[in-house]
């Protein structure tokens, strides 16, 4: 089982209401949740959880890869911006922090 660092307040609050003796069915009217809900929390709470996350291809998020990839193939900021539905301006600062990321 997990120690509590890594779990969620609800995960913590709900194993501790079941370690002191509380059924799943208090504890779903405590939570405003189903019984079977309460069982699904705290299943996931006790297993085990990876301690590193996977990382993105070069620490990017799928946005800025979109953004770099049309941009690298000549796609300007108006054009985009219909396609993502985002201002110029504000993909004009995800292309800059792209590429700051990159060049770490």
């Amino acid at each position: 089982m997990n120690d509590d660092g890594d779990l969620r307040p609800i995960e913590r609050r709900m194993l501790k209401l079941s370690n002191a003796g509380a059924d799943d069915i208090e504890i779903a009217w405590r939570f405003r949740r189903t019984p079977k809900g309460v069982r699904q929390v705290m299943a996931c709470a006790q297993m085990e959880r990876s301690t590193t996350e996977p990382a993105s291809p070069g620490g990017l998020r799928p946005i800025e890869r979109c953004v770099l990839r049309w941009r690298d193939e000549g796609a300007d900021f108006a054009d985009l911006a219909a396609r993502f539905r985002r201002g110029p301006a504000f993909l004009a600062q995800v292309e800059v922090l792209a590429r700051y990321k990159l060049a770490r």
